[in-house]
């Protein structure tokens, strides 16, 4: 079993193990409608954070300064890591396993959360965190703060509420997935802390929305109500689950993860899977959730990085690329970690201070995939097929190797076709008409008899927009 195989493996595992909440069956959900969405996300790029890695210094002062790099890129969307106060207990018993193989002997994990009113000093005050949103926001950005409900550290201030932790047998408190003290839910206490904290962030430091870590793990009608507490102060909220429970979109989230279709991806780069499997893949999940629901698109995260599975690594630089163009033209919305965007591959962790080679940025290849990530965030601002468009996937005569689809939006057609292959190939679509090319990597579009034809090279694409 390849070491890919084994990560994607245990993280399956782990994201059944950590469902606190029984499934619920709803009947029917592709016959409701997800809730609505503002702009600002449907038309949407996503760009990771990641404090210990965006800048040498690790700080929100130092990323501040950072931010109009972001701006030019053509993200409107900062999801900022965790930058609450973190627990400094080196008990390694209440350590995750990937962070006592990390060999930092660092106990302050982002996600292991000692006070979720204070900002955590490694990353500066409040005043820094307020300047960082309003910076941020000058520059047409919005932010969303990272929330981490379903455990917390083991000295954390919450352990003065015995109430609000779940007890084994012995009535020792729970410990999770990760050997962290997990919340009862079913305590109204806890509720109220959490939602209060909410609030906190929303009104007094004036964040767009948030990631929720872990969110299957904590009921959905804690998700719920909080929309309906928040959405008075922010009717333009946004709410991004770290999970895949299929009826979150109706009133809770405005946006789930897709693991299942990051390791589809993964999978036909690393196990030989056919370019079509995609295809399936993303008729079934539409089926399974209220219509219009969204998921995020990614390569990388600091969970993936972590694990050594740059996008670059895992895909090949071509691959890559080739996937990129797939989920910036494909429905839901793009996510880039920071430094993707000139192909760093240096090493990251979640528990040291790995900056990213921004000094490489400057090199003849750093530039040009800066430009073509550039390219792909201006097509999501501005054409409207790709925001809000009908996704119409269209045959090909190398289904194993090519995908290909239209966006559509009255008569505004725009189609993309990526081979996820590693070798040369002719194909053809069955597409009439003539399309002028948007973005591509030189790949020579023709028509023969009312189909559209394209040579691509190795992981070639072409994206274009009917004349």
């Amino acid at each position: 079993m390849s070491r890919l195989t084994r990560l994607t493996s245990l993280l399956l595992i782990a994201t059944a193990a950590i469902s606190a909440e029984p499934a619920k069956q709803v009947q029917n959900l592709s016959s409701l409608q997800a809730r609505q969405s503002p702009e600002w996300l449907t038309r949407g790029v996503m760009y990771q954070v990641w404090l210990r890695g965006f800048t040498p210094e690790g700080t929100l002062r130092a990323a501040t300064k950072r931010l109009p790099s972001v701006a030019e890129l053509g993200a409107n969307i900062i999801y900022l890591c965790p930058v609450q106060l973190q627990d400094a207990d080196m008990r390694q018993e209440f350590w995750s396993k990937r962070q006592k193989a990390s060999g930092t002997n660092n106990p302050r994990n982002p996600y292991r959360i000692k006070d979720y009113n204070r900002v955590d000093p490694e990353y500066g005050s409040e005043a820094d965190l307020r300047a960082f949103i309003t910076t941020a926001h000058k520059l047409g950005m919005r932010v969303l703060m990272d929330l981490v409900y379903f455990h917390c550290g083991p000295t954390s201030v919450l352990i003065k509420h015995p109430e609000f932790f779940k007890r084994d047998a012995s009535g020792k408190i729970s410990t999770g997935h990760w050997n962290f003290p997990v919340f009862d839910f079913d305590n109204r206490g806890l509720r109220e802390y959490f939602w209060a904290n909410m609030t906190h962030w929303v009104k007094d430091f004036d964040v767009d929305g948030f990631r929720c870590d872990v969110s299957d793990a904590v009921p959905l009608d804690f998700w719920e109500e909080a929309r309906t507490r928040l959405e008075p102060l922010r009717p333009d909220l946004v709410i991004l689950a770290e999970g895949q429970r299929k009826d979150d979109q109706i009133k809770a989230f405005d946006i789930n993860y897709n693991f299942t279709w990051l390791h589809a991806v993964q999978n036909i780069f690393s196990r030989g899977l056919p370019a079509s499997s995609l295809r399936v893949l993303w008729q079934k999940m539409r089926d399974e959730r209220p219509r219009g629901a969204r998921f995020i698109r990614y390569t990388e995260n600091h969970d993936i990085v972590n694990d050594l599975l740059r996008a670059e690594v895992v895909l090949g630089e071509r691959g890559a690329a080739a996937v990129d163009a797939v989920h910036f033209t494909l429905d839901g919305v793009p996510l880039l970690y920071n430094g993707q965007e000139i192909g760093d591959t240096s090493l990251q962790s979640i528990y040291a201070r790995w900056p990213v080679h921004w000094q490489a940025a400057c090199l003849p290849k750093a530039k040009a995939k800066f430009a073509v990530h550039q390219k792909l965030c201006q097509l999501r601002r501005t054409e409207s097929a790709l925001a809000n468009g009908e996704v119409v996937w269209l045959d090909n005569d190398q289904p194993d190797a090519v995908l290909s689809f239209l966006r559509r939006a009255g008569s505004e057609e725009i189609v993309t076709v990526a081979s996820l292959s590693n070798r040369k190939l002719k194909v053809q679509i069955e597409l009439p008409g003539k399309f002028n090319p948007l973005v591509s990597d030189g790949a020579k579009p023709g028509a023969s008899a009312g189909k559209f034809t394209l040579d691509l090279d190795a992981c070639g694409y072409f994206v274009g927009k009917k004349q």
